[in-house]
């Protein structure tokens, strides 16, 4: 309905407007007018020959002033076409431009509660990226089996997009204090090379080749849960499957993507989509 009134106040505003700046547009006016006039006459002709009751005074109905409904008489008075226009479309345009009920939903204010932990962490909060794990915690026959190349990606957060780091570890602040998990990062940044080697390992891995993920640019990660000081990769483990849907929930309050939604479930992955960065890669690339 709001849709309906905007497309008819465009229009309507675009007509008043071809009148009151085209030549062309008042001929056309003029002109809709006279034939509109003659073919009421010939109606009121026709009416009055038939002698209808209705029309017996039609003779001096049809003595309009030839000179004012003539087109040389609508030239003459086309001004006042276009100020009656106007004062039809006033008042339907002030109430469509200052009613409250015509504002788009997507600009009300917001009435969802803001989080108190994403409220500190952009007023300044800093948090620091935990000490790094052993080596061989990422040499497990699980985590192999799992993850073939984890023991060379990066785990590096210094590599890391400054506001994707805090926002991750805004998540593994709250997976531990409020729900318990302790979290690792699995791998972040990502290299061109590794990605495509990553790509023809076959679909099950990745789809994306180079330039094509969030990684290359330090804005995603891949991560899992610490039990017991060995990494729990796996989401047949219901502790850990429980642990991934909390993961994504959590992720996704303070703005990061999860890739537990995708078509191609990735629950250990997020990421922080900033407009622009992937488009100035493809074009730095071309």
């Amino acid at each position: 309905m709001l849709l309906m009134a905007i497309a008819l106040y465009f229009l309507l505003a675009c007509l008043i407007g071809w009148l009151l700046f085209f030549p062309a547009g008042r001929t056309w006016a003029i002109q809709a007018a006279a034939r509109l006039e003659a073919r009421v006459r010939a109606w009121i002709a026709v009416a009055a020959s038939m002698r209808l009751p209705a029309f017996k005074a039609a003779p001096a109905a049809a003595g309009i002033s030839q000179a004012a409904g003539s087109p040389s008489g609508a030239r003459r008075h086309y001004w006042l076409w276009l100020a009656g226009l106007a004062v039809l479309a006033l008042p339907p345009a002030l109430v469509f431009m200052t009613g409250d009920k015509n504002k788009l939903d997507g600009f009300a204010a917001s009435t969802r509660e803001a989080n108190p932990q994403v409220a500190a962490l952009l007023h300044g909060e800093q948090l620091a990226p935990p000490a790094a794990l052993p080596p061989d915690v990422f040499t497990t026959a699980e985590v192999v089996q799992e993850r073939p190349m984890l023991q060379s990606a990066s785990r590096n957060w210094d590599l890391l997009d400054a506001e994707f780091t805090q926002r991750l570890l805004l998540v593994f602040k709250i997976m531990k204090e409020q729900h318990g998990y302790e979290m690792a990062i699995l791998e972040g940044y990502r290299s061109p090379e590794r990605q495509d080697a990553l790509a023809r390992m076959g679909g099950h891995v990745t789809n994306a080749r180079a330039g094509q993920s969030w990684h290359q640019h330090g804005l995603a990660a891949d991560c899992a849960f610490l039990r017991d000081g060995k990494l729990v990769i796996s989401e047949k483990d219901p502790w850990a499957m429980r642990g991934y849907e909390l993961y994504g929930q959590v992720a996704e309050s303070v703005g990061l993507t999860w890739g537990g939604r995708w078509k191609m479930m990735d629950f250990g992955h997020t990421e922080l989509r900033v407009p622009g960065v992937m488009q100035r890669a493809r074009h730095a690339s071309e």
